[in-house]
């Protein structure tokens, strides 16, 4: 009885779960409906209202940088006000890189702006070639005579690393930092796959072309353990040595600080943030209140707010002047995201969607150069060469081409960059991956399990060859691997034409092995080491321009109320769902299930069955502080 009560009560459970997530599904869509009217309600007189105001700044003015959410190269909504009013701020969560760049520019020119405040307790961070892009523009601000303070309540990595390039960097005496490096464990599904009756079949070329590994084996192969170390060691000693130049600190201290914990914590009595104070890697300890107090001090008091007098980070972008983009030109287009095939919303790349970019750019004839800055992991194969053959013929009109590589340029990142006259590579930029992967599952175990069973007639043998329901036809598995072969061939072909090197020596340095910017450019990958701003010169001197022609960037007009609906319908959706269901999830299993759309989603963009022939040319790498 005590059995049947329980399997009783689970059921129950399961049903009323998914009663609950109805429920929530018919309210979501009443409020959606609703929020859309009010949506249109608002629209007129918040767009009469979005018209750029004229901020007055007076002096001794300070510049509160409060850096919320990742940092990006493009934002993942059209810039709005009617979206930050009707979409609230979680979803303002957005640092763009060229925003702070201009805003830092700006605040050194301006004789009203004598101090920056760097507030980053919201600051999640993002690739480290954008940091150290970032820090750079910190670093000329103070070139102007001016001083930069950084604060949080508590360091994580990546905020530190901004931090550390400030005049005075100050931690909550409640608050900690620790620093942990790069990399990490991942998770390897094949012993799970097995165990359901679900087989992994992959078709690669070279042995660090390991997509794949976490589907098919049940640890890191040698040759991922070698090229992670290889990579991972130099970024991090990038990181490294640019907090130690940064806080004047000896060679080695931080590698030193970390071997040697926990001693230097008990030697602080645990304290972390004494222990950051005296090893050097704060300057202060202060709590708000006291940072608050010492800007009044250095700077106005502001008594109408009880604060001093300061201006914020968007408010200040909002007050400049847009820059004159009118006239002959550098046409800059933004690659970033995964590709896949056909069009793609922001921070994906479509094969259609950014090559017509390209093809924009090439047929305006105020556009004398193309610069494309990529940041990305790569995709699917056809999508890159769509783009790749569009940048090729925008260099056939007589328009050069010039890449700026940012936080990751790999596998088909990097296929789209060989279209181009000159490489630029921040020194850790993650880039290489020269490499195509496909991969497809089966579930002949699984039918098995289930007692489902295949059979019928086909004219061919190919017809049904690619059947995921049964295990793969050894033909069939041939005739990927001459497929993948020839993509693999294609795409050496390309790097060698576009580095002027052997066939020969560039699978030396391909085979899917992925290199950081500087050993990209020993090696003759990249052309040079140097940001979006170095391309940008590099493209004006190929088109034979002024140091002073507009730079403009080239977007697609996305719809407010396209992407606002596209938002919801996505993560909202299924946050919401998985929030009716989270009584049936075992707590240690709702990270991996909160992860699944994301993990699905890329396989289905990248992996499809119905197009068995889908090479794909992605590393799944990066590197994060």
């Amino acid at each position: 009885m005590q059995v049947q009560a329980e399997r009783r009560g689970g059921v129950s459970s399961f049903f009323g779960g998914i009663g609950r997530g109805l429920t929530w599904l018919r309210r979501w869509l009443l409020n959606l409906l609703t929020l859309t009217m009010l949506i249109a309600l608002i629209s007129l007189a918040v767009r009469s209202c979005s018209d750029q105001e004229v901020v007055q700044i007076k002096d001794k003015t300070a510049l509160v940088l409060d850096l919320k959410g990742a940092l990006v190269e493009e934002k993942s909504r059209p810039d709005s006000s009617l979206l930050s009013l009707a979409s609230g701020d979680e979803l303002n969560n957005e640092v763009q890189l060229r925003d702070l760049l201009a805003v830092l520019t700006a605040a050194a020119e301006d004789t009203h702006i004598t101090r920056v405040l760097l507030k980053l307790d919201e600051f999640d961070g993002g690739g480290l070639a954008s940091l150290r892009e970032a820090s750079a523009a910190l670093k000329r601000f103070q070139a102007s005579g001016k001083t930069v303070v950084a604060w949080a309540s508590n360091y994580s990595q990546a905020q530190y690393f901004l931090a550390a390039h400030a005049n005075e960097v100050w931690l909550d005496p409640a608050g900690g930092l620790l620093l942990d490096g790069l990399g990490g464990d991942n998770s390897y599904f094949a012993e799970a796959l097995e165990k359901l009756g679900v087989k992994v079949h992959v078709v690669r070329t070279g042995p660090y072309k390991n997509m794949a590994e976490q589907f098919t084996d049940k640890a890191p192969s040698p040759a991922t353990l070698e090229a992670s170390a290889y990579l991972l060691d130099d970024l991090w000693a990038v990181v490294t040595k640019e907090i130690e130049q940064a806080r004047e600190l000896p060679p080695g201290k931080i590698m030193q600080l970390i071997n040697a914990l926990p001693a230097s914590l008990e030697a602080a009595g645990g304290d972390l943030a004494k222990m950051s104070l005296d090893q050097g890697l704060v300057t202060g300890l202060k709590d708000i209140q006291q940072v608050r107090e010492d800007f009044i001090k250095n700077g106005v008091a502001d008594s109408e707010h009880n604060t001093f007098r300061q201006i914020g980070y968007e408010t200040y972008l909002a007050s400049l002047a847009k820059p004159d983009t009118s006239g002959d030109g550098i046409g800059i287009i933004v690659a970033e995201g995964e590709i896949i095939d056909g069009e793609a919303p922001r921070q994906t790349i479509g094969g259609e969607t950014t090559a017509a970019l390209v093809r924009k750019a090439r047929s305006d004839e105020a556009v004398k150069a193309i610069v494309l800055r990529v940041n990305s992991p790569g995709g699917a194969v056809f999508g890159s060469e769509l783009i790749r053959r569009e940048l090729a013929a925008a260099r056939e009109a007589g328009k050069p081409v010039v890449v700026s590589m940012g936080d990751v340029a790999a596998s088909g990142g990097y296929w789209i960059s060989t279209a181009s006259d000159k490489i630029f590579a921040d020194a850790a930029t993650i880039t290489g991956s020269i490499g195509v992967i496909t991969l497809f599952p089966t579930f002949e175990g699984l039918m098995d399990k289930l007692g489902i069973n295949q059979g019928g007639y086909a004219t061919t043998w190919l017809k049904s060859a690619s059947d995921l329901r049964k295990a793969p036809d050894p033909r069939f598995e041939k005739l990927m691997e001459v497929y993948i072969q020839n993509t693999y061939q294609t795409f050496l072909g390309h790097v060698s034409k576009a580095r002027n090197l052997p066939v020969e020596k560039v699978n030396e340095v391909a085979q899917g092995r992925v290199w950081t910017g500087q050993q990209a450019l020993d090696r003759g990958l990249v052309d040079a080491l140097g940001n979006l701003q170095d391309a940008v010169k590099a493209a004006k001197q190929l088109a034979k321009l002024e140091d002073s022609a507009a730079v403009r960037y080239i977007e697609n007009e996305e719809s407010e109320y396209d992407w606002f609906l596209q938002k919801l319908l996505g993560t909202q959706l299924w946050a919401g769902l998985l929030s009716s269901l989270e009584g049936l999830v075992p707590t240690a299993l709702k990270p991996e299930l909160k992860q699944l759309p994301y993990e699905a989603l890329r396989l289905q963009r990248l992996v499809k069955p119905e197009q068995p022939f889908n090479g794909v040319a992605h590393c799944l790498c990066e590197a994060r502080l």
